[in-house]
């Protein structure tokens, strides 16, 4: 798996030490008000997820979507599918939707158009990453991991068709191993 990683551009001690400067910052920005319930995109949220919510000093609840705009391509396709919907309530509520990637930002913004539909008080967005040049959508996460550059990354959850999430840092993938998809 590794010998396919062209460059390391975020090590897992770096994601770990970022994970406490957000948990500590959106602890912060909460406190004394009505904790959001943290929303994770599937499947590419959860080692974020859960390495950031070990760093988070609220009442806090999470719940999971999975959405889909990437398939088994290195370009989002546009369209985002909505394949398993929140097991609760939303209504009345603050989420804080949790994101592997901000690309296009097609798919953030899809997410955030259906939980303020649901009844959400608010929607705001902790990403791991940000990849501003390929921004399509005006959609910016109000926490940020790394911003990265347009590159194609994998790991710490984010896949090349299903392959690659368990990989603990993130890695730019060399070409030959996703050249004519």
């Amino acid at each position: 798996m590794e010998s396919n990683i062209k460059e390391i551009l975020v090590t897992e001690a770096e994601i770990k030490a970022r994970c406490v400067e957000l948990g500590k910052q959106i602890s912060d920005d909460y406190k004394g008000k009505e904790a959001p319930l943290f929303v994770g995109l599937l499947k590419g949220s959860v080692p974020f997820l859960a390495e950031l919510i070990k760093n988070i000093d609220l009442d806090m609840q999470y719940d999971f979507m999975c959405v889909s705009s990437y398939g088994n391509s290195t370009v989002s396709a546009g369209d985002v599918k909505i394949i398993m919907d929140l097991n609760v309530s939303i209504k009345n509520r603050p989420i804080l939707l949790v994101e592997d990637i901000v690309d296009t930002g097609k798919t953030i913004h899809a997410v955030k158009e259906l939980l303020f539909n649901k009844g959400a008080t608010e929607v705001k967005v902790v990403s791991l990453l940000d990849k501003p040049d390929r921004r399509i959508v005006d959609e910016k996460a109000e926490y940020v991991g790394f911003v990265i550059p347009d590159k194609f990354v994998v790991g710490f959850g984010l896949d090349f068709a299903e392959r690659y999430r368990q990989l603990p840092f993130i890695g730019v993938l060399k070409e030959e191993c996703y050249k004519g998809e």
